[in-house]
């Protein structure tokens, strides 16, 4: 029951982020496993108790920049951007906070307009020497983050239905600006 919903939102929220040109694809591939891993756990339960899906631009769960869904009896919410990128991506992620502080300020603002902010709930406490001479607050921030993430809330009056289709596509629509900004990060030093 579970994967049947999951695999409809994401077909559906796929279909919807196509139709609305944002470069992220969704389908039933998208979905993260329900069985737990409990070869290493004292807790054997078969079965999480949370449901996720991950949406990328090629589709794949491996590709840099993901649309995120949670689905949990603790809450629900959306994620979007690089948590915990690979070394090199979190690198030029960094250098280009510093390379261009006015495009990463521009993104850090769209998020807010749409009243979105970044995650710094994954930040180094200190800054690496390589970025020991940044003396902005703002940009001190963007170079000390290990996953560049937003996070919005989602009601439980939201979940059920249609709704849930479009309150996905209109977070998209916000996060979107982390995502350019972090694929262009990525791409330009490649």
């Amino acid at each position: 029951m579970v994967n049947e919903v999951s695999t409809r939102l994401a077909e559906e929220l796929g279909a919807a982020l196509a139709k609305a040109k944002i470069p992220i694809k969704g389908d039933k591939k998208s979905l993260f496993r329900i069985h737990r891993d409990v070869r290493f756990s004292k807790d054997k339960s078969p079965y999480k108790t949370n449901a996720g899906l991950a949406m990328t631009r090629s589709g794949s769960k491996n590709d840099p920049g993901v649309l995120y869904f949670h689905l949990s009896p603790d809450g629900c919410f959306a994620a979007a951007g690089f948590h915990h990128p690979e070394p090199q991506d979190l690198a030029r992620m960094r250098r280009a906070v510093v390379r261009d502080p006015a495009a990463y300020r521009r993104m850090v603002a769209a998020l807010a307009k749409a009243d979105l902010a970044l995650s710094t709930e994954d930040a180094a406490k200190r800054v690496s020497a390589e970025f020991a001479a940044v003396g902005e607050p703002d940009l001190l921030v963007g170079v000390k983050l290990k996953s560049v993430i937003c996070v919005r809330r989602i009601e439980e009056t939201q979940i059920y239905g249609p709704a849930l289709v479009s309150t996905m596509l209109e977070f998209a629509k916000d996060a979107l600006p982390l995502l350019n900004w972090g694929w262009s990060a990525i791409v330009d030093e490649r």
